[in-house]
């Protein structure tokens, strides 16, 4: 397990803040946040390039914030690869065993193997210039797992690939991370690549970690607005819970909804649009809100429409209208009711955001 507790530093303008965390061995972790958020700080603090000015870091039970990076067991990947340009692929992969006195024979061996896990069998005469950008960044991955690494820090390692290659890319890092079982920390500003890889993710705002959970947790229970809009959900709402226990309100805007919650106060809503549906009457026993129409737009597997409810709401409607109170698609201007049952919403106490 790697473990982080209370871990700060500050590197100009930026500081890390009161970073706690726990990684599972054998976890595939992402660390997910936009530009500037400290994804990377974190990852080099991990592998021993800024010592914490306070807190302390773990790994196997054995405390490691003041061990050198180069006696940490860390295989580290940039976003650039890092590519040494005077050394063809083969001598790019081995220079880490070689600078570590590791005998010619059994370099030879690990090499083998992770020219085999990699298909870079190839390129090994090749020199980095004349490498695609797929290429390169297996060069660069295969340099990290000849050491054997104990864990695997991944800054951004897909941002530079083209997206068609940067989607077989992501099969390939979870074929790896399966057959090696290696401890894995994967940072990322997107939230599809982090749903494919993570068994966890953990969002980062300002240098802090702002919730922790797997996928499906990230997605669909946002702990703040920051969260549900980075992750790119739809119907996110500001507002506030009002009134006593059994006839709550949420209130944002023009938007009004009731609500079953425990809590009252500033709040966030987020109204999940592939739960939503729509009718051409109010429902019994559910809540409904009035609109009409404003916008229909055709996506690869739905239909996005648009509705003014007060405020505008984004639901996602099945070509065949399955499941949606209708068998026809709506059309623009077309009055209706927004059906929202309890699995579409999604409360939780605003502070700060």
């Amino acid at each position: 397990m790697l473990k982080l507790v209370g871990v700060n530093k500050r590197l100009g303008e930026f500081h890390l803040r009161d970073i706690d965390l726990a990684v599972l061995p054998g976890e595939y972790f992402v660390i997910l946040g936009p530009t500037g958020s400290g994804k990377t700080v974190l990852l080099e603090t991990i592998a021993g390039m800024h010592p914490p000015d306070a807190g302390r870091i773990f790994f196997a039970g054995k405390e490691i914030t003041r061990l050198p990076p180069e006696e940490r067991r860390i295989g580290f990947v940039y976003q650039d690869y890092a590519l040494f340009p005077h050394l063809d692929v083969r001598q790019n992969i081995l220079f880490g065993l070689q600078s570590r006195k590791i005998p010619a024979a059994a370099r030879e061996g690990k090499l083998g193997e992770v020219v085999q896990l990699l298909g870079i069998g190839h390129l090994l005469a090749r020199n980095p210039s004349t490498l695609s950008g797929g290429e390169q960044q297996r060069v660069a991955l295969a340099r990290a797992l000849v050491t054997e690494p104990q864990i695997f820090l991944l800054d951004e390692p897909l941002s530079a690939l083209d997206p068609r290659t940067r989607e077989g890319f992501q099969r390939e890092l979870q074929r790896i991370h399966r057959a090696t079982g290696t401890l894995t920390v994967h940072v990322t500003h997107d939230f599809a690549e982090a749903a494919f890889l993570a068994d966890r993710i953990a969002v980062m705002q300002r240098g802090r970690l702002v919730q922790v959970g797997s996928p499906e947790e990230i997605f669909s229970r946002p702990s703040s607005l920051f969260t549900a809009r980075f992750v790119g959900l739809r119907n996110v709402f500001a507002g506030e819970v009002l009134g006593a226990k059994g006839h709550r309100l949420f209130r944002a805007g023009r938007l009004e909804l009731a609500v079953e919650t425990g809590f009252t106060g500033p709040a966030g809503c987020v109204l999940h649009p592939e739960h939503l549906r729509l009718s051409p009457t109010p429902t019994g026993g559910t809540a409904c809100l009035p609109g009409r129409v404003t916008a229909v737009y055709r996506r690869r597997f739905y239909l996005e429409v648009t509705v003014d409810a007060g405020e505008e709401l984004v639901l996602w409607f099945p070509p065949a209208g399955h499941n949606h109170g209708s068998h026809r698609p709506p059309r623009v201007g077309e009055k209706v009711w927004c059906v929202i049952p309890p699995a579409a919403v999604h409360l939780f106490p605003r502070s700060g955001d």
